[in-house]
């Protein structure tokens, strides 16, 4: 079978897409305008690949690894197929490297037309993959200012792209962009706490847990201790702040754009209220919010309340 033969018995590109339903945050919803969807589906279609490259989450199978024209028996090792699908986006701006021709993965050869459409550069989805990169080779984190450093590859990205998708970037809304993701980075990890431990990754800084006297074997109980509850609440604050920060980014634009954008910081929000509700308890699974709540959130969000 050859790398560019997609009649494997699992789809990659639909079993890919088909995780935007279980987002916590909405991907591209139906109140947007038929060409954001579809741009904004191609971005996401990027995004969750390369986290699911990162994390081991392909489809089985190894359809990917024979897109991107990997060994069957190295579709497991991350970095080389980090590496396959690196060389694969150059081939959606060009192929500067000599790749030459169209992207082999049919999730980038969705991606073509959006770039050119949209204009979009190069930068923001390399930051992705060496995020994923960085997950494979550093699995602790010392202090804030490091997890600030991960999360501007990791998330502020993709507040970036759906700006420039939508043809609103300026300076000022990619730092409030870049403030919210980086709050909705935070929250995730906070919500995902045991999940990443079983991953052998913490993201709580190290300099934290030493202040709140927090060792890794508490983040393996199943329920957690006075301790950490204090630690996620400390973090949660850090990323309630953000989020206030960056708010003023939903009132800089108009129409459907911010209700779109309304529904990330009360998104964020609202899994932040979840946590408290919980007594910052995040080790039995992530806190849930419900639509209710959300809907609450964003009516606040709109009226540019905190």
């Amino acid at each position: 079978m050859t790398a560019t033969d997609t009649t494997d018995a699992v789809d990659p590109e639909r079993v890919t897409l088909a995780k935007a339903a279980d987002e916590n945050f909405p991907v591209a919803p139906f109140f947007l305008p038929r060409a954001w969807r579809t741009d904004l589906m191609a971005v996401y279609g990027f995004a969750r690949l390369v986290d699911d490259i990162g994390d081991g989450d392909l489809a089985p199978g190894g359809a990917d690894a024979r897109l991107l024209d990997v060994p069957e028996d190295r579709a497991d090792d991350r970095l080389l197929m980090l590496d396959a699908f690196e060389t694969d986006l150059r081939r959606v701006f060009g192929g500067s490297d000599g790749s030459g021709g169209p992207p082999r993965h049919p999730l980038l050869r969705r991606l073509v037309p959006t770039v050119r459409r949209r204009a979009l550069t190069p930068e923001p989805f390399l930051g992705l993959i060496a995020a994923n990169r960085q997950d494979q080779l550093v699995a602790r984190y010392e202090t804030y200012d490091d997890l600030l450093a991960y999360c501007e590859l990791s998330a502020n990205p993709v507040g970036r792209l759906v700006l420039a998708v939508t043809g609103t970037s300026t300076p000022e809304r990619i730092r409030r962009s870049d403030e919210i993701c980086t709050a909705l980075q935070i929250v995730e990890h906070l919500q995902d706490v045991a999940e990443d431990l079983a991953r052998d990754r913490v993201y709580l800084p190290a300099e934290d847990m030493k202040r709140f006297h927090v060792q890794e074997s508490d983040l393996a109980a199943p329920t957690a201790g006075a301790s950490v509850r204090a630690l996620i609440a400390f973090e949660a604050g850090r990323a309630r702040d953000l989020l206030n920060e960056g708010a003023p980014l939903v009132g800089s634009v108009h129409g459907r754009l911010r209700l779109l954008l309304a529904g990330f910081v009360a998104g964020g929000r609202a899994a932040l209220r979840a946590i408290a509700a919980a007594d910052h308890d995040v080790l039995p699974g992530p806190p849930k919010s419900g639509k209710v709540r959300l809907l609450r959130e964003a009516g606040v969000v709109l009226r540019g309340e905190r």
